[in-house]
């Protein structure tokens, strides 16, 4: 007797759901630029998948506006004009101190230490210029703060503005020339021990667009 059929590496919807958050995860944190052309053919070789798997991927990240397919096919990392960039700031401006402020009475004394733990990481990262693992762990800083607000709905919607403004905040870090990383991180966590609501959402906020100010001015 013959055994069960093999299945296709890439068959079934697990393969476009892998590829899918591999290249979500890269374009959040920056690690592919701003204007950056994908090909289905290229993406398929570099992952061992067929095409198919790779246009659904695709077909996903242009709908939360990761990617740009343009009339031609041609398929790139968005390339965001001042007003877009605006739009998103003023985005993360609203969501993200709704979110701390939701975080805040779940704010256990372990967490703020695995915050302080990733903004030295990210401290380390600014100093020595490499820009994509200072948005990586200034992402993760965020996030493990607004998990605690359990709060999935705003947080999908944070999370799909960090993914279009990605290869941009990598463009941002990688030019920006400072001996010291920015201090609002420590403001967050001073706020945080201190269970000071107020003053939360105003570090949370000017963290979250003192960077893109920089290229709007």
């Amino acid at each position: 007797m013959t055994g069960p059929a093999r299945r296709p590496k890439d068959s079934g919807p697990s393969s476009h759901e892998r590829l899918y958050r591999q290249l979500r995860q890269q374009i959040m944190h920056g690690e592919l630029p701003p204007g950056h052309p994908l090909t289905l053919r290229g993406t398929g070789a570099d992952s061992g998948l067929s095409m198919t798997p790779v246009r659904e991927a695709f077909r996903r990240l242009s709908a939360e506006g990761a990617l740009t397919i343009s009339a031609s096919g041609r398929v790139s990392t968005p390339e965001l004009s001042a007003d877009r960039i605006e739009e998103l700031a003023a985005l993360r401006a609203l969501l993200e101190p709704e979110l701390a402020s939701r975080a805040l009475p779940r704010a256990h004394m372990a967490l703020i230490e695995r915050m302080q733990a990733i903004d030295v990481a990210n401290r380390e990262a600014a100093l020595r210029r490499d820009a994509v693992a200072y948005v990586r762990s200034n992402l993760e800083f965020h996030r493990l703060l607004y998990l605690r607000a359990q709060a999935p709905a705003i947080l999908a919607v944070v999370e799909t503005v960090w993914l279009q403004l990605g290869p941009t905040m990598r463009n941002l870090y990688a030019r920006i020339d400072r001996r010291e990383p920015p201090q609002h991180h420590r403001l967050i966590l001073a706020a945080l021990k201190a269970g000071d609501e107020p003053g939360l959402r105003l570090a949370v906020r000017t963290d979250v667009t003192q960077g893109l100010r920089h290229l709007l001015g």
